[in-house]
């Protein structure tokens, strides 16, 4: 109990500074009303135009830009045990304009890399729950992440990707989640428990090709093909296997996604999304062997089977518009997924929450979130617990039934290329209600118990 205790103690005597500082910087008068001129504090970026060159190369058809977001969190109880953990990303992007470059109109090339450093609380102090408190958290390494062609066409009505991308970039996102930390409100703990080797979502990138046809502002439709395994064939950690991004994979089975989207213009807009997905590899069943028994009873390989599948619907909605500003005010979001429980550890997830723009007077691109996150364990897999049970009485295993996030979040904008971003979650029942991966197997072992986690985010466009 001390050593928790002083954990906690050294968190927030680490995150409580930063937290003053943050809130004496959002008194009127600082930040975003320091801003104008030539000042440092009114730069898009924090080196500038390099003195002109980095414009001369942008008008010639090379951008090129980098960022670092770094963050420091602290669990102060619950989970697997209690500790402080830093975290950083940076990240090397380079865009050419094929059009000004070669005169190939409609076409641009994306690459970009990232470094990634430090250590994670998830893998580190929360016992692998699903719903990771950082988006950003990712075994260490220097990787290549997107490196695709892009072709507009129909006068940018219809637009074709074709190389190493990430179905995170564009399938299944909320504008209004953005905000959260919390690495599910961006790409979804189903699709990230689900799919295998997490899915061609951050930090692993796959070949594909996407194609997206939007004939107006209010309508598009897109479909991605991805290569189903990013890491390729990989019985370890699929991070580790492509740990430079350079496994180009593209004799695995398929992985395709398709979604729709429809946005209501007005004064409270609204966009809806409906999406589904299509795995077309083999899947083992959660509960049974190939002769229909309980796995936990006979230790058999479980029955295959083939393809696996899921869907996805959200919305986003302006719900209050602060003024005659139309990025100021209240908006909201609801995503829900589902998967069938017979072969995914998942089967059901939602997440919903509020964002509000611009609430203190003077910082306008401010942003208070408070979020939810829900994900369901399966039937199958709350069935394959109990079997477990029976099999084992003298060392039972808590039966798995959810894992949920809140969070509460503030993005304080400093400056046009500096956002410092306190940050509160408390996680239930981390894991899905699991024991800790490292209890005694010959013994019964109790759930670990809810999470709280504390911390800041920093993010610098260099």
């Amino acid at each position: 109990m001390k050593a928790r205790t002083n954990d906690a103690a050294k968190l927030w005597r680490l995150v409580l500074p930063l937290a003053a500082a943050v809130i004496a910087a959002a008194a009127p008068g600082y930040g975003q009303d320091a801003t104008a001129g030539d000042s440092i504090w009114g730069h898009d970026t924090l080196t500038g135009s390099w003195g002109g060159l980095r414009t001369q190369l942008t008008d010639r058809g090379i951008t090129l830009s980098a960022s670092e977001v770094a963050e420091v969190l602290g669990n102060t109880s619950g989970g697997l045990k209690t500790g402080t953990v830093f975290t950083g990303r940076a990240e090397f992007d380079l865009d050419l304009d094929l059009e000004k470059l070669a005169g190939w109109p409609g076409a641009t090339i994306h690459v970009n890399a990232l470094q990634i450093h430090g250590r994670g609380l998830t893998s580190d102090t929360l016992g692998g729950n699903l719903l990771d408190p950082s988006s950003i958290e990712a075994h260490r390494a220097a990787r290549l992440f997107d490196a695709y062609l892009e072709q507009s066409l129909f006068s940018n009505t219809l637009s074709v990707r074709l190389g190493q991308i990430a179905a995170d970039d564009e399938f299944m996102l909320s504008d209004y989640a953005t905000v959260f930390m919390n690495g599910s409100f961006g790409w979804p703990a189903l699709a990230a428990a689900d799919m295998p080797q997490g899915g061609p979502g951050y930090p692993l990138s796959t070949p594909g090709v996407r194609v997206k046809w939007a004939p107006n502002t209010e309508f598009y439709w897109q479909t991605g093909v991805f290569n189903g395994n990013p890491a390729g064939h990989c019985d370890g950690d699929p991070q580790i296997c492509n740990d430079d991004g350079l496994t180009f994979a593209t004799n695995d089975d398929l992985l395709v996604i398709s979604e729709i989207g429809y946005t209501v213009t007005g004064d409270l807009p609204a966009t809806f999304k409906l999406a589904g997905w299509y795995h077309s590899g083999k899947f083992a069943d959660l509960r049974y062997d190939a002769d229909g028994d309980p796995i936990a009873e006979t230790n058999g390989a479980p029955y295959l089977r083939r393809g696996d599948y899921g869907v996805y619907a959200s919305v986003d909605k302006r719900l209050w518009r602060e003024g005659a500003n139309e990025a100021q005010g209240l908006g909201g979001f609801l995503r829900v997924s589902a998967a069938p429980g017979d072969r995914n550890t998942v089967s059901f997830y939602f997440d919903t929450g509020l964002n509000y723009v611009g609430l203190f007077e003077g910082h306008d691109s401010d942003i208070l979130g408070l979020g939810f996150a829900y994900a369901r364990i399966s039937d199958r897999a709350r069935s394959f617990d109990r079997d477990y049970n029976r099999a084992k009485p003298s060392a039972t295993r808590p039966v798995r039934d959810y894992e949920a996030a809140i969070e509460l979040s503030y993005s304080y904008v400093a400056a046009p290329w500096w956002t410092i971003q306190p940050d509160i979650q408390y996680i239930i029942h981390p894991a899905g209600f699991s024991a800790a991966p490292n209890a005694d197997r010959t013994q019964s072992a109790p759930a670990m118990k809810n999470a709280f986690v504390i911390g800041v985010r920093t993010a610098i466009q260099l």
